[in-house]
């Protein structure tokens, strides 16, 4: 799938497509509204590294790509650092780990990079999406952040 497709697809969580396409030309990260083609869950930096046992930009991205199979993003600027997994879009019931990993869905905007956007500085894809509808699944997403969560706890003993 090209890019263009790709960022079509991103494009049309906008009720305003060309706002996003704006945006990305004007800044290079879109606000997208989640809950309507996907959601996202926030993982601290702290976190992800303790999981995937690196700090290593690279090294990371190898390690989300082969964990979660799914696009990240990387925002350093907020929160001492933060990755968004996306997702399908939650229906029901709880999130057990909302305390330590947020799942974000509607009435939330993210700040999503054009696609060629995949270093820093500024927010950036870590794992970019390759096709439509290319999301984590939510099962992996908790595999990492209970990995991560007592990866980080073994550390602080």
């Amino acid at each position: 799938m090209t890019n263009m497709a790709l960022s079509e697809w991103l494009a049309r969580s906008q009720r305003e497509p060309e706002q996003a396409r704006r945006e990305w030309t004007d800044t290079g990260v879109a606000l997208l509204p989640l809950g309507r083609r996907f959601d996202a869950v926030r993982l601290p930096e702290r976190l992800v590294h303790a999981a995937v046992r690196t700090a290593v930009p690279h090294e990371v991205t190898a390690q989300l790509t082969r964990l979660l199979d799914g696009p990240v993003i990387y925002d350093g600027r907020t929160m001492g650092g933060t990755y968004y997994a996306l997702t399908r879009r939650r229906r029901k019931g709880t999130w057990r780990h909302q305390d330590i990993a947020a799942w974000l869905g509607t009435g939330t905007y993210l700040g999503v990079p054009k696609l060629a956007r995949t270093e820093p500085p500024g927010t950036h894809w870590v794992v970019v999406p390759r096709f439509e509808g290319d999301l984590c699944e939510p099962l992996a997403v908790t595999a990492l952040i209970v990995t991560g969560r007592s990866a980080d706890q073994e550390a602080g003993q």
